[in-house]
């Protein structure tokens, strides 16, 4: 489950960086916003399984 967690981060961490190149590349400031919540979902995930891979040890 671990691994799957990691990857969805991935996934959410590269959806926000493209959201929010579009965004700026289109001039939409909304857009460029959910970009980088996106990407800060995907890092406090991250961060969160990295946290129990401390512990798990």
């Amino acid at each position: 489950m671990a691994g799957e967690e990691k990857a969805r981060s991935m996934k959410e961490r590269a959806k926000g960086k493209a959201k929010e190149a579009m965004g700026r590349a289109t001039g939409n400031e909304r857009m460029t916003a959910e970009g980088r919540a996106d990407q800060m979902k995907g890092d406090a995930r991250q961060a969160k399984e990295k946290t129990k891979d401390v512990f798990k040890d």
